[in-house]
């Protein structure tokens, strides 16, 4: 996978992920590797940092929940209702530029 792809769209990407339940970081690896067949496999220097990111934004809310094996709680990290607001937005905008991708190729796009 491309990575500036990923940059592009990890916003998209995660909001999508956390758009019906909340995920603590190992399960948002996971989830997105699963739902993928491995397409997406984060490293945790980049999700957590976007995490944050989109927790400062106010489009996830964060909080603690249940202990891992190192007995630390784990953070959930939860889609806010700004969060479905952008979550919307970005996904007219990516079909928009997919459409116009694929209006660029023809059939082979």
């Amino acid at each position: 996978m491309n990575p500036d792809l990923l940059r592009g769209n990890l916003d998209l990407i995660l909001l999508t992920l956390l758009e019906h339940t909340p995920l603590y970081g190992f399960a948002i690896i996971q989830a997105a590797k699963d739902r993928t067949g491995g397409y997406f496999d984060f490293k945790e220097g980049s999700l957590y940092p976007a995490l944050h990111r989109l927790e400062a934004d106010g489009l996830l809310a964060a909080q603690y929940g249940e202990t891992g094996r190192n007995g630390k709680p784990r953070k959930y990290y939860a889609i806010t209702d700004l969060g479905r607001q952008s979550l919307a937005a970005k996904r007219q905008e990516f079909a928009a530029f997919t459409g116009a991708v694929h209006q660029l190729g023809g059939n082979g796009a």
